[in-house]
């Protein structure tokens, strides 16, 4: 199984839109403008992401 991760290759702030970008398998510039296209929710959401996704050091 899976688990969605925080990308250290593609951070730009904390890793979250990489991490998702990776899991997915897009490029990272499509997810961050998702979420600068969603952006009054997404920043809730990327707030929830980035406290429970696991860091990839921490592996």
């Amino acid at each position: 199984m899976r688990t969605m991760k925080k990308s250290q290759k593609h951070k730009s702030i904390l890793g979250v839109c990489g991490g998702i970008a990776e899991f997915v398998g897009i490029s990272a510039f499509s997810i961050r403008l998702i979420f600068l296209v969603t952006l009054p929710v997404s920043i809730l959401i990327y707030i929830i992401l980035a406290n429970s996704m696991e860091d990839m050091h921490t592996l």
